[in-house]
């Protein structure tokens, strides 16, 4: 038998709520709910006796009304898939978890990201992921020598960092990868310096806010410095830059993403990444408060539809 669930009383998992945290407490208030800020390291499981399996602080006695996932905290392997068992666990008692603990699993691990994408035909870089030095080594060498160009980037990482881009052999031979894993991608040309990227907003399967990043470096994070700009759909983003947001945000199962497009020197547009748990503070002071109020919004939908 599932216990209760609260009628009116949400939680945001977030370490740092921050800015974020205080726009969707806002946001939900205004809807009629309050909103909870907590760490999934705060939570545990308890299987076998007669509680409802998952114990969330300040829920004794009935469970959230949703979870809206705004974080996952790093840690040793058993410490995250603990974590990612309690946002499983809230689910299989039917709680709505926004966006659902294999949708973070898909989104953070850039591999399992690459892989789905290529399953479902939508276009990214080349990629390669390898545990051995040597075998990365040989498929690297004919690329470097045919004048391609490779980033490596590590498995699990945002923002830019730990990025490092690969023009000859002797570069690789000095780049030690994060973790002992070579996650290896065709560097995409696309005509800079400046370089310019995008990253769109998808929330429940539509795109609906959007953002060029432009820089002088190649890496164009906003984290990293780029200048960014609202995007307009069908001017600066047309139907196939759209079409391909909501495919990768589907691909992946998630409730809402950022998928980050590029075009390469053809103009042809790529999926570079889909990140299951996209900050939007630069993409809200591009774009404006209908942000936060989109995703709310949708997040309430859900709550409202029971699942």
């Amino acid at each position: 038998m599932r216990p209760p669930r609260s009628a009116y009383r949400v939680v945001v998992v977030t370490d740092e709520p921050g800015w974020h945290g205080r726009v969707l407490a806002r946001g939900l208030a205004g809807h009629g709910y309050e909103a909870v800020m907590l760490s999934l390291k705060d939570c545990h499981l308890e299987a076998g006796g007669a509680s409802h399996c998952v114990h969330v602080p300040g829920f004794e006695a009935e469970l959230p009304a949703g979870v809206f996932v705004r974080g996952v905290p790093g840690g040793t392997l058993e410490e995250v898939i603990l974590r990612l068992d309690v946002l499983h666990t809230l689910a299989l008692l039917g709680v709505p978890v926004f966006n659902s603990g294999r949708a973070v699993e898909r989104s953070v691990d850039k591999a399992l990201t690459s892989v789905l994408l290529t399953i479902a035909d939508i276009p990214t870089p080349r990629t390669w992921v390898i545990e051995e030095r040597a075998k990365a080594r040989a498929l690297a060498m004919p690329l470097l020598a045919a004048g391609r160009r490779l980033v490596l980037k590590p498995l699990f990482g945002s923002q830019g960092e730990g990025l490092a881009l690969i023009e000859s052999l002797e570069a690789f031979d000095a780049t030690t990868p994060v973790n002992g894993v070579w996650y290896l991608q065709d560097f995409v040309e696309r005509g800079g310096p400046p370089y310019r990227d995008w990253r769109v907003l998808v929330i429940a399967g539509r795109a609906t806010h959007a953002m060029s990043r432009t820089s002088r470096h190649w890496i164009t994070n906003r984290a990293q410095g780029a200048a960014c700009e609202a995007a307009v759909f069908g001017r600066d983003l047309d139907d196939t830059a759209r079409t391909l947001a909501e495919c990768a945000a589907q691909a992946l199962d998630m409730d809402y993403a950022g998928v980050d497009l590029l075009r390469d020197g053809e103009g042809r547009w790529l999926v570079g990444e889909v990140n299951g748990i996209p900050a939007w503070w630069g993409l809200q002071q591009a774009c404006g408060p209908s942000v936060s109020e989109a995703l709310v919004a949708a997040f309430v939908a859900r709550l409202r539809a029971g699942g």
